[in-house]
């Protein structure tokens, strides 16, 4: 495998450059540093909240570009670069289909904060770890004034048996995605990952022959089919593993910071 070449690493965050304590290793910021200085950007592309990413990567922030809420929003050095929201008729359309899916807690992910219900008990304990601007709210009825970028529609007891069967009519008209072991995202259809990290390679001058990622769940992909040097981890979900080009360990096993180790001894 020749990394020479690469010019472009993008990393998916939960599951992927996160370790299950949901904290970038020490490692990978020593390694960021090499890269940095070999001119190699480095994109951090997650379903999470663009705030949220920020505070687990906000040592390095001004140099580096964040796809936040699976591509809807692109950020660089707090500057936005790209954003796509969902019309509030649709919000309240889709808020109605995920009303109906029993035990199902429902999160308005808007570009300035997360909302969700007030009478979500213990649910406000697993928002905070990924939304960290979040406010409460009374009832889905009135909307806040935001840009909406997608729903994220969480279950306890899996998303992919308990939510996707739900959402499966819509699939095509939206985009539908089991993002995790609890999580179903509802987007555009365009608001994807991949789309985020072609109109970032674009605007560099960068190929998908030089473009390096990293994923573990189904909303990477698209991503993942967007870099010759596409990484499936060890923990990923089976459909990333089929798609992706080479596999590496697990995010507890430093998979992501493996790889970049034998990018860095090729310099």
């Amino acid at each position: 495998m020749d990394l020479s070449k690469v010019k472009l690493i993008v990393s998916d965050m939960d599951g992927t450059l996160l370790n299950s304590q949901h904290q970038v290793s020490s490692l990978f910021f020593e390694q960021f540093e090499i890269l940095k200085a070999n001119n190699i950007k480095f994109v951090a592309a997650s379903g999470r909240q663009y705030h949220s990413i920020l505070d687990k990567l906000k040592s390095i922030k001004e140099d580096i570009t964040i796809v936040a809420e699976n591509g809807a929003y692109v950020m660089e050095n707090e500057q936005e670069l790209f954003v796509n929201a969902i019309e509030e008729k649709d919000i309240k359309q889709l808020i109605k289909v995920a009303q109906q899916i029993p035990n199902t807690h429902i999160i308005l992910c808007g570009k300035k904060r997360a909302y969700f219900l007030k009478d979500s008990g213990t649910f406000k304990n697993i928002v905070t770890e990924y939304y960290s601007e979040y406010e409460l709210i009374d009832t889905f009825e009135e909307l806040p004034k935001d840009d909406f970028l997608k729903i994220a529609l969480c279950h306890y007891d899996g998303s992919e048996a308990n939510i996707y069967p739900y959402l499966k009519n819509i699939e095509g008209e939206w985009q539908i995605k089991v993002s995790g072991e609890l999580w179903v995202d509802i987007a555009l259809p365009a608001n994807h990952k991949g789309n985020a990290l072609e109109r970032i390679q674009e605007q560099y001058g960068i190929t998908d022959e030089e473009t390096m990622a990293f994923g573990d769940y189904q909303n990477d992909v698209e991503m993942l089919k967007k870099a010759k040097f596409s990484f499936a981890m060890e923990n990923a979900h089976p459909d990333v593993k089929k798609i992706a080009n080479y596999g590496t360990l697990s995010n507890n096993h430093f998979g992501v910071e493996s790889v970049l180790k034998q990018l860095i001894e090729g310099f």
